[in-house]
């Protein structure tokens, strides 16, 4: 049995975490929230903000951890970078981490790399906003540099609107930082990618769906197989290997998300180092059965990926439809009530669906990821059809809220 250390406690950690333990590992879980409900799931929780590297290498040290973990949560890919590298622990090197977290730094590397992205330019200040705008166009993305979730992002058609999100997108930012890049129309593809020793494998490549309006970076439904053909899936796949090996990753889990656009061909619009959220483990586990928390956990120990772990034992179409109000089904209000659950994971396809939250809570129109409040994954004969399938499966879900 190993002891890991995991920075983050939240929702999207709570599968990590119940897998590693149900594996037989201790699991030590850091958050800054003491009432983070990952907490409940671990064997210990520690409410310590785990930007605050020394303390909690601090803590991994008393705690005589074999490894540190940061899954679904991107601010916390380089503080456990940082503190495996303080314990002596395997890891990512810190500047890579770092190079995955900051999309302004990650923008110059992929430059140097020559590989194909949206023009993007930094802003610090609003002053700066007119030349970033004439240099990407409109309509035109803003967001923070360093923040995840979808916070702070906004699509602009006009300079007014980009003046209201660039104040918005540096209040968000950390660094007081933000980006201005061309809006690229397409298809957007979500990337799972693990090296080895700098070799890339490229696993699943899936269509991420975005609804229109203020939640347009918000994905609300997978599908794989992706609906491109083949001959830009293949292009996808080399782009998405070529930048996770860019950007320095040697040994760890990429998420490389991409648009393919029928004018510029198949940009890359982020790269993570880490398990996205967005139940995109479970998109691995159910289309190919290779599980990905073993690959995390292997990378967090310091064994060896062998080849039989990243080998497809099958490969079935799957969707993932995240549960949400406007524009999605789920009723806008404070909730009251919550029936039908068990229906919709006995209806045809599902393989799994859960829930977000619970009576008491407020349902909100889609703007960021924690709008999503629920999942339903469906299998069926087509990504298509699964994702039919799983739309059909939302409907027996009965929520009575409270309008506000």
């Amino acid at each position: 049995m190993a002891r890991l250390l995991f920075l983050g406690a939240s929702t999207s950690q709570v599968p990590a975490i119940a897998y590693v333990r149900g594996v037989g590992h201790e699991v030590i879980a850091v958050d800054g929230d003491p009432n983070a409900v990952g907490f409940r799931v671990a064997d210990r929780g520690e409410a310590v903000d785990f930007a605050d590297v020394e303390r909690v290498a601090a803590l991994g040290r008393r705690s005589g951890v074999d490894g540190v973990l940061a899954i679904s949560s991107d601010r916390a890919v380089h503080p456990a970078a940082a503190v495996a590298r303080m314990l002596g622990l395997p890891g990512i090197d810190p500047d890579v981490a770092l190079r995955m977290t900051d999309k302004a730094a990650m923008r110059r590397r992929l430059e140097e790399q020559g590989l194909p992205q949206p023009v993007s330019m930094l802003v610090h200040r609003p002053g700066e906003l007119g030349a970033a705008l004439a240099a990407a166009g409109l309509p035109a993305v803003v967001k923070p540099a360093d923040s995840g979730g979808q916070r702070g992002v906004f699509r602009v058609d006009t300079a007014e609107e980009a003046a209201g999100a660039l104040g918005e997108a540096l209040a968000v930012s950390r660094s007081g930082r933000a980006l201005v890049e061309s809006f690229l129309d397409g298809v957007e593809l979500n990337g799972i990618v693990v090296v080895r020793s700098g070799s890339p494998t490229v696993l699943t490549l899936s269509d991420r769906l975005r609804p229109a309006g203020a939640g347009f970076a918000v994905g609300w439904a997978h599908r794989y197989p992706s609906s491109l053909p083949r001959e830009t899936l293949d292009e996808a796949a080399r782009v998405a290997a070529e930048a996770v090996v860019g950007l320095g990753l040697h040994d760890g889990i990429g998420f490389p998300q991409l648009i393919a656009d029928a004018r510029s061909g198949v940009n890359v619009v982020e790269v993570a180092a880490r398990i996205p959220a967005g139940q995109m483990a479970d998109l691995v586990r159910h289309a190919t059965g290779i599980e990905l928390f073993d690959v995390a956990l292997a990378f967090a120990l310091g064994q060896e990926v062998l080849d039989n772990a990243l080998a497809p034992r099958f490969d079935r179409p799957v969707a993932i439809r995240f549960l949400t109000a406007a524009p999605g089904l789920l009723p806008l209000g404070t909730v009251r009530a919550v029936g039908g659950l068990h229906d919709v994971r006995n209806a045809p396809g599902v393989v799994d669906a859960g829930l977000y939250f619970d009576v008491g809570e407020q349902l909100r129109p889609v703007q960021v990821d924690a709008d999503r409040r629920g999942y339903i994954v469906a299998t069926g004969r087509s990504g298509d059809d699964a994702l039919r399938l799983a739309d059909a499966a939302s409907t027996r879900l009965n929520v009575t809220v409270e309008s506000s």
